[in-house]
């Protein structure tokens, strides 16, 4: 039931806090008041005035004076970082500094000729990994409470990918950066699009089967593409063999552009889909 140019007369709102109010007015009461500061009062005095006005003004009294009594827990850059989503205070962020250490180490320790490339293989997966971790029951103790308010749904999604891209591209790329050159081996910043894309592709896939399973059929998707064609029958690839093959799928206008026009396309995807990211019952179904 979808009313516009209406609002909230006195005898509505007085329905709605004794409870006798239609299910269709209800819904449209509480869409409305969602967007509407004067009917969201008219309907808060109403609930007030009424028969639970005594009980919600204790809770609101006892509430206030646990708030007010209660010390800081945590500081405003703890807030910062709980807010921008469990894979930047999880096993996620480790795993991230644990390759691009395990990378220098490899190169310089153990005089690995091949560390970039094989960085470069695994660079553009970890932020779509981080992307899995940081949104969905499982991974958000609060997610049942933060899907269901305004600040939920694909809005924080989008904010926590951000912080996840926000972590993972500068610092696996200043890792590549550092990195001994390869013969043959693309440059360091070339897996920035692609790390862009396959993390759009999750959460354009992750609005049909769940934030999780997309980004594991992305990551498998893109491990078959890094691996098959340079797996030979009988012997593994040498470092200068996969360094070709990932200049073929990340370097030069065609590879950029194909990667460019695929971020565009699943971000277009993505905008079509946010219903489904926003409505928590679809979360609770797919697992996001």
């Amino acid at each position: 039931m979808t009313r516009t140019g209406w609002h909230v007369d006195g005898t509505l709102a007085a329905s709605y806090a004794a409870g006798s109010a239609s299910e269709p007015d209800a819904w449209s009461l509480e869409k409305h008041v969602e967007s509407c500061g004067a009917c969201a009062v008219r309907v808060s005095a109403a609930v007030r005035g009424g028969a639970a006005g005594p009980a919600l003004a204790d809770v609101r009294a006892a509430v206030l004076t646990s708030v007010a009594s209660a010390p800081p827990r945590i500081g405003p850059a703890a807030r910062l970082l709980w807010a921008a989503g469990p894979a930047l205070r999880g096993a996620w962020l480790l795993a991230v500094v644990l390759v691009a250490a395990g990378a220098v180490g490899l190169a310089y320790g153990a005089d690995f000729s091949g560390a970039r490339p094989v960085l470069l293989a695994l660079a553009p997966v970890l932020p779509v990994a981080g992307v899995a971790v940081s949104y969905g029951g499982t991974a958000d103790p609060l997610y049942e409470i933060t899907a269901s308010t305004p600040g939920g749904g694909l809005r924080l999604l989008l904010t926590r990918t951000a912080a996840v891209l926000a972590v993972s591209l500068p610092l696996l790329t200043a890792t590549g950066a550092v990195l001994p050159a390869s013969a043959g081996a693309p440059g360091a910043a070339v897996w920035l699009l692609p790390g862009l894309a396959l993390s759009l592709a999750a959460l354009a896939l992750g609005s049909c089967v769940g934030c999780r399973a997309a980004a594991a059929g992305v990551s498998v998707a893109w491990v078959l593409a890094v691996t098959v064609p340079v797996f030979g029958p009988d012997t593994a690839p040498t470092t200068a063999e996969l360094s070709e093959h990932l200049t073929r799928l990340l370097s030069g206008p065609a590879a950029q552009g194909g990667w460019a026009a695929g971020a565009v396309l699943c971000a277009g995807l993505l905008v079509l889909r946010r219903r489904s990211v926003e409505f928590p019952a679809f979360s609770t179904y797919s697992g996001f």
